[in-house]
């Protein structure tokens, strides 16, 4: 098919299309964070096992991911970003009629599994739309939607809680789900990539720029979604602030990680990819750490910068996957990197925070995590000369 050369038109309309879905997607995965305070009160369950809801959404979101690295191209890249966005309309549906908690666990588990389907799909179809040249500014714009979401649905649940409870937020974002499907498969059109012998599975685990990219996208994830997902509890159950304040404070947090991830389009391929990883994995591990030790008061500050500089990391490893592998490898090299990002960075870090809430305090558990991060920062030394 041919390439869109450059970013106007269509071409535009289409990558702000795309941008839409991403929102959506990763709204859905961050949902839960501000409204488990209100799950957590009415089904009278622990920190741990109100936190556990994102083990099961990342195990299904990295089962997914994994999996769709393999079958997206012979399934089709369009068929399986509109399955995802039905899939994830039917669970928003099904949802506000659990009436045990155990029920979440289930929901949880699909809407991972419909939203993994997403990113290894949609980055090979913009390789695909757009012409090498307009990559990183194609890649980078779209992955903006992850930090706007992140900011943006805090503040979108406040909102909806004046019209509806917290299983009607659920009921809305379903029809918006189910608008982007039908929308999506009118408007778009499939592509087909040739697979060669070098892009098989064997080859692709031998390389080690692989591994060094999954550790730091598991430390990078823990720092930017784990703190995320537990910030509403360790703010109302062990600061005894509102819920209110919770939100607000988490969503403003994300505000300057979109300025940064907009930004990021237009400076990506003037920089050294590899000091830049290096820079923004130690960045974050000592700002998780200062958000963890700060006062109530300088605690907001510290979070804002904490969430800038790890708010990078997700655009630029993106830009790097399509630099360090080759085209027919892309898709499951992306699979594979964000399969045990999410399960381990997104799910099972929650989790561990929420154990360290109930034994240890929130706080700690926030240290441990920021000296993690840190510690990780000179992997990115290993890495190939990108």
């Amino acid at each position: 098919m041919e390439r869109y050369p450059d970013l106007k038109g269509k071409a535009l309309a289409f990558l702000i299309f795309l941008w839409w879905l991403w929102f959506i997607n990763m709204g859905a995965r961050v949902l839960f964070a501000p409204l488990l305070p209100l799950i957590e009160d009415e089904f009278v369950i622990t920190h741990a096992r109100a936190s556990s809801v994102f083990v099961f959404l990342s195990a299904g979101y990295a089962f997914s991911m994994f999996s769709s690295g393999f079958y997206s191209g012979a399934f089709g890249y369009r068929r399986s970003i509109t399955l995802s966005l039905s899939i994830t309309s039917l669970a928003f549906f099904l949802i506000p009629f659990a009436q045990r908690f155990s029920l979440l666990y289930l929901f949880g588990f699909i809407i991972g599994l419909s939203g993994g389907m997403y990113l290894p799909a949609a980055l090979p179809l913009i390789t695909e739309y757009y012409s090498e040249k307009q990559w990183g500014k194609s890649i980078v714009i779209h992955d903006s939607g992850a930090p706007v979401a992140i900011f943006s649905i805090p503040f979108i649940v406040l909102f909806l809680l004046h019209f509806v409870n917290w299983r009607g937020v659920f009921q809305v974002l379903g029809f918006v789900f189910l608008m982007g499907a039908v929308i999506f498969y009118l408007v778009s059109r499939e592509v087909k990539i040739e697979h060669s012998q070098k892009g098989t599975f064997g080859g692709l685990v031998k390389k080690s720029s692989l591994w060094t990219l999954i550790i730091l996208s598991i430390f990078a994830a823990g720092a930017n979604l784990g703190l995320y997902a537990i910030f509403p509890l360790y703010v109302t159950k062990e600061l005894s602030m509102t819920l209110g304040y919770a939100n607000t404070v988490l969503g403003i947090s994300r505000l300057g990680g979109i300025i940064v991830a907009i930004m990021a389009g237009f400076f990506i391929d003037r920089v050294n990819l590899r000091s830049a990883l290096f820079v923004i994995m130690l960045g974050s591990g000592v700002l998780t750490v200062l958000t963890a030790v700060a006062s109530i008061a300088c605690m907001p500050v510290f979070l804002f910068f904490q969430a800038v500089v790890v708010t990078c990391y997700f655009p630029v490893i993106l830009v790097v996957v399509t630099k360090v592998f080759n085209r027919e490898s892309r898709g499951m090299a992306t699979g594979l990197i964000l399969t045990l990002c999410v399960v381990l960075g997104g799910g099972v870090m929650p989790y561990l925070l929420g154990l360290a809430g109930d034994y240890i305090g929130f706080r700690l558990g926030i240290l441990i995590l920021g000296i993690l991060v840190s510690l990780s920062s000179p992997l990115t030394l290993r890495l190939e000369k990108i």
